[in-house]
């Protein structure tokens, strides 16, 4: 149960989000987030002494296989305007990253 809230964002949320959202907007960290470098989450999470190795080795799985689990914990406790600058920079970020997408596609003349 512990592991599940860990992922999901509930003790993730109440260990980082106040600092995270109070540092003002950080294009870096949603970038590395993205891209899987949250050694320095996994390390406070890990050093906490509230969470057994194996429930760490859970989180660091299940962030590595979705790293927008973690940008979406970090931002439980977000305001609204907050969230959505970072939700449209992680859109951005996917956009950038896929040079076929449909919405680029789609308004693309078709030359034959």
């Amino acid at each position: 149960m512990k592991t599940e809230q860990l992922v999901h964002g509930d003790y993730v949320a109440a260990m980082f989000s106040h600092d995270f959202v109070e540092g003002g907007f950080d294009r870096g960290a949603v970038e590395r987030i993205r891209c899987g470098v949250f050694e320095e989450w996994i390390t406070a999470v890990a050093r906490s002494g509230v969470f057994s190795d194996k429930e760490v080795a859970g989180v660091v799985e299940a962030w590595r296989r979705e790293p927008k689990l973690l940008l979406d914990a970090l931002l439980q406790d977000a305001d609204e305007v907050t969230r959505r600058r970072y939700e449209s920079t992680w859109e951005s970020l996917d956009r950038a990253a896929d040079p076929l997408d449909s919405a680029v596609v789609g308004s693309a003349p078709i030359l034959v």
